[in-house]
């Protein structure tokens, strides 16, 4: 009987209404969103490109780089395409296993990010503060441990919620007032208790950009997508253009005969 009960409450479809308040230029959102887009594309594919192609680049940190670079991709990836979807072709419909794992992609995602700029800005500490040890402290070894970690914790922290929200019955309210499938904003649709989502974002608020809460409100929608397309934007110029051995090689790789 329980897991009759459990089957009907997961089969249902949530509808996602994009960013209430501002439905009348949700066209015109939609443009920046797209073209930051295939700039986030095209930018973290490059230094892919350049950091798998060019064999001086073997450092510990473009190794973190690389990590990164394929991070945001699969953020940006995760969550764009959907919220582009439901802009140009009203794809409001999302089914419980679908926004589950969306959820989970994301907040892991998000997480792994927060972890590997940590790893990254250890990196730069070693290199330094230590210089003469840089190449005994961050070993293959210790840099397999740390990528396992980077992975490891941030998925450790999202599977709690996915749990809790698993066993949430939805019985009447499917309409997320988001983009995207925003763990609250989930929750709150649920007929049973919601007090132990509460208590998982006290305990993730202290690990910052390792959780992504949206207050109601379409500013704070609007926010919490920009969270996710701005970092992946920006991180190819910080980390990348910036750096001076990347940008020499980028340059290189598209100007060479």
């Amino acid at each position: 009987m329980f897991y009759h009960k459990k089957s009907i409450f997961h089969r249902v479809t949530f509808f996602l209404i994009r960013i209430p308040g501002l439905e009348d230029i949700h066209m015109w959102i939609s443009l920046p969103f797209c073209s930051v887009y295939l700039v986030v594309l095209l930018g973290n594919a490059t230094i892919l490109l350049v950091i798998k192609v060019e064999q001086t680049l073997r450092e510990p940190m473009f190794y973190f780089l690389a990590i990164l670079s394929t991070i945001d991709l699969a953020l940006s990836t995760t969550s764009v395409p959907c919220m582009l979807g439901i802009f140009w072709f009203d794809a409001h419909e999302v089914n419980y296993g679908a926004c589950v794992t969306q959820m989970f992609l994301i907040h892991a995602f998000t997480g792994m990010e927060a972890e590997v700029l940590l790893a990254m800005a250890f990196d730069r500490y070693v290199a330094i503060c230590a210089p003469l040890h840089y190449t005994t402290v961050l070993t293959s070894q210790v840099l397999v441990g740390i990528s396992m970690c980077l992975v490891i914790h941030p998925v450790l922290l999202t599977l709690p919620m996915i749990y809790l929200i698993y066993w949430l019955p939805f019985c009447q309210a499917h309409v997320i007032a988001h983009s995207y499938c925003e763990h609250m904003g989930t929750a709150k649709l649920s007929c049973g208790n919601i007090r132990p989502h509460w208590h998982l974002i006290c305990l993730h608020l202290l690990f910052p950009y390792s959780y992504v809460w949206t207050p109601p409100g379409y500013i704070h929608i609007l926010v919490a997508n920009l969270y996710l397309i701005i970092p992946p934007f920006l991180n190819p110029i910080i980390y990348g253009v910036r750096t001076k051995q990347i940008r020499e090689q980028v340059l290189y790789v598209f100007t060479k005969k």
